[in-house]
């Protein structure tokens, strides 16, 4: 049987043919879509695919994980632009069955010159895969929703290797851009972890937020060495009100 890697890649691969046997990773009868902006089912992914296919994407596969019943991939999508991405899915029985992601247009480089996506790429230290993730979901928990950010430097390595488009290596901007504020309240605004994957070194945490006041959706994917956060990418996308999706299942 095919990992689920390998399942992820044959699925996504067929956004640049267009073919809908891509579509056949899926189970239709099982499948959940969270993407608001697609319709349920893989009917749906099919009829999105042939559409996307037109535009002669490319798919790029950056980092690609795997975690339990999950696979997860960080990726560089071209559709007449270039965008972000990280692809979640959940599977059972060799087939897909459900779908979460988060996409935003590719920026940089960033204050320090780097990409959204370059950076390190080794899967390592799978002995320690539960004890990064506890460390990404004490992070995420104490420091970006409750705002405890005097903890910082017991999460974060001094030297910080930042993907994030807008911000520069090291512990400064990250706090800078944590302790800002708009309209009297902080501008970025974590509020709910809804997943935490991991394999090794590597750990994906899903959010919910506020960013500006939009109701927002965050994607952090952490490299952790010797205990802290070495490296961070992200991707930040404004969830659309419930009157615009086009399936029922939320967000996450």
């Amino acid at each position: 049987m095919a990992s689920k890697k390998d399942l992820l890649k044959t699925l996504l691969k067929g956004l640049e043919t267009g073919d809908p046997a891509s579509a056949a990773v899926v189970n239709e009868d099982k499948y959940i879509q969270h993407n608001p902006q697609t319709h349920e089912g893989s009917e749906g992914l099919a009829v999105l695919f042939a559409r996307l296919a037109k535009t002669s994407p490319r798919v790029t596969f950056k980092r690609v994980f795997e975690d339990g019943d999950f696979a997860f991939a960080h990726i560089e999508y071209d559709f007449s632009s270039l965008r972000a991405a990280f692809e979640v899915f959940r599977f059972e029985d060799g087939q897909a069955v459900e779908h979460w992601d988060n996409i935003q247009p590719l920026r940089g480089p960033n204050p320090s010159g780097r990409g959204m996506q370059d950076g390190f790429t080794d899967i390592t230290d799978l002995d320690r895969t539960e004890d990064n993730r506890a460390l990404a979901r004490s992070y995420t928990e104490n420091v970006l929703i409750q705002r405890q950010l005097d903890q910082l430097p017991e999460y974060i390595s001094a030297d910080l290797i930042q993907h994030n488009p807008d911000l520069a290596d090291g512990l400064p901007a990250l706090r800078e851009a944590l302790t800002a504020t708009q309209n009297g309240t902080p501008a970025i605004q974590y509020q709910h972890l809804h997943r935490v994957l991991a394999e090794g070194n590597f750990v994906l945490c899903a959010c919910e937020g506020q960013r500006g006041g939009t109701h927002t959706s965050f994607y952090d994917l952490y490299r952790i060495e010797d205990g802290r956060i070495a490296e961070h990418w992200d991707t930040i996308e404004a969830i659309p009100p419930r009157s615009e999706w086009k399936n029922d299942n939320g967000k996450f």
